[in-house]
């Protein structure tokens, strides 16, 4: 399974907020500039996060984003749930009109392969992703 960019955006975010020094405002700006991505898609992606109250973003002088709760609340299977289509066929939608779909054992095998990768992102939290801080902040250079 490929996550979309948007995912993989999102996730980086994160992890830049995670290890960001919390005395200082992070912006979407400086991050895309770490990572080397585009600035506009990575503001849709923080859209998407403080709609879905993963981040906070507070306007004006001193703002900027910050996470909306501990890295260890933030659960990276949830996560991908909320910024993924997990309809990795037509069948696993609400308008299948497959005609096989109720005898289909290849719709079994994905479903099964599916959950089963969502169960080992649920294994992680952002926490665990960022047990590196040093060497993160050290990577994206910040200080």
């Amino acid at each position: 399974m490929q996550l979309t960019t948007h995912s993989d955006y999102a996730l980086r975010l994160l992890v830049y907020l995670a290890i960001h020094p919390k005395d200082k405002p992070a912006t979407v700006k400086d991050a895309a500039e770490r990572y080397g991505i585009s600035t506009n898609h990575l503001a849709k992606v923080a859209q998407k996060l403080v709609q879905e109250e993963v981040v906070i973003s507070r306007r004006g002088r001193g703002g900027g984003l910050h996470l909306a709760m501990e890295p260890a609340d933030i659960n990276i299977g949830k996560l991908i749930r909320k910024t993924e289509n997990l309809e990795l066929l037509e069948c696993f939608g609400e308008n299948c009109a497959c005609p096989i779909e109720n005898v289909c054992i290849l719709f079994t095998a994905m479903r099964q392969a599916q959950l089963a990768f969502l169960h080992v992102l649920d294994g992680y939290t952002l926490a665990d992703v960022v047990k590196n801080k040093t060497n993160l902040l050290r990577s994206l250079n910040v200080a």
